[in-house]
């Protein structure tokens, strides 16, 4: 693991939303970082199509249960 530096402001950012989305701080950070990756490596997809491509190969290595 590396630690990395960043502005005060996106800290602050990265603080606010990660309550807001139920993540620790560190898990924010790379969720975005991650995103942000694809993002690059994929400029014709929505954020929407991202999350569900991710999720769709996520649901491949340990499907989701349906709760009934």
């Amino acid at each position: 693991m590396g630690i990395i530096k960043i502005s005060d402001d996106l800290h602050d950012d990265i603080r606010k939303s990660c309550h807001v989305m139920s993540r620790s701080i560190n898990a924010q950070a790379e969720f975005w970082m991650k995103m942000g990756r694809l993002a690059e490596l994929n400029p014709s997809l929505t954020f929407s199509e991202l999350i569900a491509i991710e999720l769709a190969n996520a649901n491949l290595e340990t499907p989701l249960k349906i709760v009934y």
